[in-house]
């Protein structure tokens, strides 16, 4: 294929889910660079390689703040949100705090928040419940990560095990501040359909199918298309970014 000039790279900024960080997107990087696209992977407060700095005052808008810094440090203009899982509900605020640097955002089997929810508002009372348990169970401000998926490899369970740390109760609990209008702002959303029980996502995305504003795709995977199938994700990402 030709070569790839500046003007033609894209740029797509990823809001990691949640126990994650930035380095989980490590095989999406290079596959997404071949096609011109350019993919930051900020690292949230408190979580990976920024675990050491975990505290109890951590919330959602900590979150939001890390990913809006990144935008305005690194000058990154028209960028695409990528939001998978709890990064919905960090890609969202990001939208809003920095619309003039938004032009899309794609939620990833992602939570899509209105004004004033949390997580647990939109996760629903069974994994509401779970979530405050386990908090409860340790220091009571510290969430212990979900189980991988049922069909991730050895390998991969080898690589994330080690790597996943303990979520700040506070992203989950913090209701989601918006106040701009972002409605410039195209949206999809992609649908991982080897649901979890409880099939949480389900809501988000019927409702973007109902809406002829949205994009809307399914993709055959589990919650983690980017560790378990890379290169299906890869493609599904070229149409929509």
């Amino acid at each position: 294929g030709r070569l790839l000039l500046m003007s033609d790279r894209r740029t797509a900024v990823v809001t990691h889910g949640a126990w994650s960080a930035g380095w989980v997107w490590k095989k999406m990087r290079a596959r997404l660079a071949l096609h011109g696209i350019d993919l930051w992977t900020p690292t949230y407060t408190g979580v990976g390689e920024r675990s050491h700095l975990a505290h109890e005052g951590i919330t959602l808008e900590t979150h939001i703040e890390d990913v809006v810094a990144v935008l305005h440090y690194e000058d990154l203009h028209d960028v695409t949100i990528l939001a998978h899982s709890y990064g919905g509900m960090v890609g969202t605020g990001v939208c809003d705090r920095a619309p003039d640097r938004v032009r899309a955002i794609t939620y990833l089997d992602a939570f899509v928040p209105e004004n004033g929810q949390t997580l647990l508002d939109l996760a629903g009372p069974a994994v509401a419940m779970s979530i405050q348990e386990r908090a409860a169970e340790g220091d009571s401000w510290r969430v212990a990560p979900n189980p991988s998926p049922d069909d991730t490899s050895a390998e991969d369970l080898a690589w994330v095990s080690g790597r996943r740390r303990d979520q700040p109760l506070g992203t989950f609990t913090e209701p989601i501040r918006l106040q701009n209008d972002t409605s410039h702002i195209s949206r999809s959303y992609i649908y991982c359909s080897r649901a979890a029980p409880g099939d949480v996502f389900r809501q988000f995305s019927e409702r973007a199918q109902a809406d002829p504003a949205w994009q809307h795709r399914v993709i055959d995977a589990s919650h983690n298309p980017h560790i378990t199938c890379p290169d299906a994700l890869t493609g599904i990402l070229l149409e929509m970014l």
